[in-house]
């Protein structure tokens, strides 16, 4: 298939480049379309006109599989993240590792112009102290909390965790530093237990309670329900209701609907990494929930728009992992059209089947001659060339374009397609079980005397 860029009328792609999100009211004015987000009716009354986004990707996003980046690539994204406009930028967690800390550390010090540098600890003193000595102004102190944790993770006691808890937020508190306090799988925990440590964190002096959706298993309308009953449920004990967030994970797909859930009960604190990286299915991307809540909600996220698609494209670069092609705002087929009717709708009007202007997001759209059309697109494009042609040079045109379309070798392509394939794998497969064993043997001098299950570790 043929690929064409930019085609579209250029007062109109102008027109998308000033008037943004206005050019839906413009539409809407002329009677042309509906937008039901606007109605009254359908804009929960708890909205608020600020959401800040809290991104994780070189906290959580790094956790994806095999995935490691230099310091550099941290610095960079960290920076692009900055420019962007995102208000909180967690950097790691410097209590995982020396190398880990003094990471942190570094970039800490480069010198940001608008985010807040964060960095994560577990309820211990020396998880918070590792921070601090990195200088770090903001720390997300998570812990969980529901029966499942207690006994099979922690091995404590609710007693032993409400202390800790108290104890290292009062501490990181003493040293001046703004704390968020993170309740682990908050989805899958009792309301009353959560209340009683979100109302202990408070009291300690936790500037903002953090919701976590660890698994990925709240529905939105699930999140909803959550959300609403914390928020009464502190509004009640603590006569006020500090700042709440949201972390939410992937699983089912609904990291970004639960994120947008939430926004609908109040909380203004976001958390995303770009493209979605993260642990398992990952969680919500950044790029979708900052274009939902700017053009759907019409809520300011301070984030520039455009520099979504770049941030997309570094992390796929440092991440080396490629972003699905149907991804939506930032994959390469997010604005990309094949079907002959579609294509001449975007050559009569652009907003017929685009969902909004891809130059919102710095992008342009992509027409494809399919092999079962394209007559009017390749006549367009010799009009916007000056080129005179005539019918049957047209016909000839697509006729030739259709014959190297059909002698392409499909078996030959799909060969390719597994090399690729394959060559992810090894990229990806970290360290074999041979060379697992081979190193505990070497620093044992033990072999294993009974089957163990199959680990794999990813390399640095």
């Amino acid at each position: 298939m043929v690929n064409f860029r930019s085609v579209g009328s250029l007062a109109y792609r102008m027109e998308c480049g000033v008037m943004r999100k206005t050019i839906f009211k413009k539409l809407e004015a002329q009677g042309l379309i509906a937008n039901y987000n606007r109605l009254r009716k359908n804009l929960p009354p708890k909205l608020p006109d600020r959401v800040y986004v809290w991104d994780g990707t070189l906290r959580e996003g790094v956790e994806t599989p095999t995935v490691f980046l230099t310091y550099v690539e941290r610095v960079k994204l960290a920076k692009l993240l900055d420019e962007a406009g995102v208000s909180i930028i967690n950097v790691g967690f410097p209590a995982l590792s020396e190398e880990e800390k003094n990471a942190v550390k570094r970039i800490a010090n480069e010198g940001f112009q608008q985010a807040s540098i964060a960095a994560s600890a577990r309820a211990t003193k020396s998880d918070v102290e590792a921070c601090l000595d990195c200088g770090i102004k903001e720390i997300p102190i998570f812990t969980p909390f529901n029966g499942l944790n207690l006994q099979y993770r922690l091995k404590m006691s609710r007693e032993q965790v409400l202390k800790n808890t108290i104890e290292c937020i009062e501490y990181a508190k003493r040293h001046g530093v703004i704390v968020d306090f993170v309740l682990e799988d908050a989805s899958r925990t009792p309301l009353q237990d959560i209340l009683q440590i979100f109302e202990a964190a408070v009291r300690a002096g936790a500037d903002r309670l953090v919701i976590a959706d660890t698994v990925g298993f709240l529905r939105p309308l699930s999140m909803r329900y959550l959300v609403s009953h914390v928020r009464d449920g502190l509004q009640q004990s603590l006569g006020k209701v500090p700042p709440l967030s949201v972390h939410c994970h992937n699983d089912f797909g609904l990291a970004t609907a639960n994120t947008l859930a939430a926004v609908e009960e109040g909380v203004a604190y976001v958390q995303t990494c770009v493209a979605g990286f993260g642990e398992r299915a990952g969680v919500a991307p950044l790029e979708e929930v900052v274009a939902a809540l700017e053009i759907l909600y019409d809520i300011d996220t301070g984030v520039d728009m455009k520099k979504l698609y770049r941030l997309a494209q570094q992390a796929e670069k440092s991440f080396a992992l490629p972003i699905q092609f149907h991804k939506p705002v930032v994959g390469e087929n997010a604005f990309a059209y094949e079907v002959e009717e579609h294509v001449e709708g975007m050559l009569a009007h652009p907003l017929l089947y685009e969902p909004f202007p891809p130059e919102m997001v710095e992008r342009e759209p992509q027409l494809y001659i399919s092999r079962s059309g394209g007559r009017q697109l390749v006549q367009k494009r010799l009009e916007a060339a000056g080129i005179k042609a005539m019918p049957w040079q047209i016909d000839e045109i697509v006729r030739r374009i259709r014959s190297l379309q059909e002698s392409m070798d499909k078996g030959g392509a799909q060969m390719i397609f597994y090399q690729i394939k394959r060559l992810m794998r090894e990229l990806r497969k970290g360290i074999t079980e041979e060379e697992f064993w081979q190193i505990v043997e070497q620093v044992t001098r033990q072999k294993p005397k009974i089957p163990a299950p199959p680990l794999k570790v990813k390399e640095p």
